[in-house]
């Protein structure tokens, strides 16, 4: 406003006031799937791990589901397997602190080499402390996907747990491939075939875990897993890995960006739209120097 405009009077800055207040207070808008997220469901909620928006979009949606009075178990990607007893000893020290957990369980990131942006993830962590729900380490390490990629299964799961997690049985055709061509694209078609079978093991295997973890901690309270979009897909993702008896109690959510034309939609149960997020180029790093920007 210019400083020549005389303010508005006490009961009507007064009633702006409350007027932009109410604003303020406008609920978010609900999706007409969220009434899934109760009881003994098993729920997916993807992301693209850079997009701030989808995350806090999916932080409001999922605490409008506690508010309602569901208290899953929340599994999450962002934490590797291994960590969950950290988890448990930081719950026990500080109960209450996501701070404290996260630099207990995700150690690398206090050096800033965890590859996640626990600015994003911390309010989920603060979530589960709030309600108190089990907070469940989900991910096969980063270490094991490489340690399957140069030396398969074996090189990480013993007989035993590879038929426990569903390993030990044959990949079917259409999901070996489908796997194969998305890790061609998402390494901007760079990498030569030889590599494909290797890489799509180890995303096989990494969503077997996490099916894994979900089987575990799905009681009747139910449990909501958090991660990508391509682990939730109902084709080839971690829903394929829990098997015929489990569908009726899975539901997943993809957050997708609008420029996204290449994932068909009918994958997964609902899709959430955003803007994309400002993030440079993925593929330069893939070009030859000299023809780099």
């Amino acid at each position: 406003m210019s400083q020549t405009r005389a303010s508005p009077g006490p009961r009507i800055g007064a009633l702006l006031l409350a007027l932009a207040c109410a604003a303020c207070a406008t609920p978010p808008a609900r999706h007409d799937w969220e009434p899934r997220l109760r009881g003994n469901a098993v729920v997916m909620l993807g992301e693209v791990h850079d997009n701030a928006l989808q995350l806090r979009l999916r932080l409001e949606a999922l605490r409008r589901a506690f508010a309602a009075g569901w208290r899953p178990a929340i599994a999450m990607e962002q934490f590797d397997r291994e960590r969950q007893a950290d988890i448990d000893r930081a719950r026990r020290e500080r109960p209450g602190d996501a701070l404290h957990l996260i630099a207990l369980a995700a150690p690398a990131s206090a050096r800033g080499g965890s590859g996640w942006n626990w600015d994003f993830y911390r309010p989920f962590v603060a979530l589960a402390l709030e309600y108190d729900v089990p907070l469940i380490a989900a991910n096969l390490s980063s270490a094991d996907t490489t340690r399957i990629v140069k030396g398969g299964d074996a090189a990480v799961f013993d007989a035993a747990s590879a038929a426990r997690l569903g390993l030990d049985q044959p990949i079917a055709a259409d999901w070996q491939a489908a796997h194969e061509r998305e890790i061609d694209a998402g390494h901007c078609n760079a990498l030569p075939p030889s590599a494909w079978p290797r890489m799509a093991r180890a995303q096989l295997a990494r969503d077997a875990v996490m099916a894994e973890a979900l089987r575990q901690h799905a009681g009747e309270s139910g449990v909501v897993l958090l991660a990508g979009n391509g682990h939730v897909r109902r084709d080839i993702g971690v829903p394929r890995w829990l098997g015929a008896a489990w569908q009726g109690r899975v539901f997943t959510v993809a957050y997708l960006e609008t420029d996204d034309d290449a994932t068909p939609l009918t994958i997964f149960d609902a899709v959430v739209h955003t803007a994309p997020a400002p993030r440079p180029d993925p593929c330069a790093a893939f070009r030859p120097r000299s023809a780099r920007p």
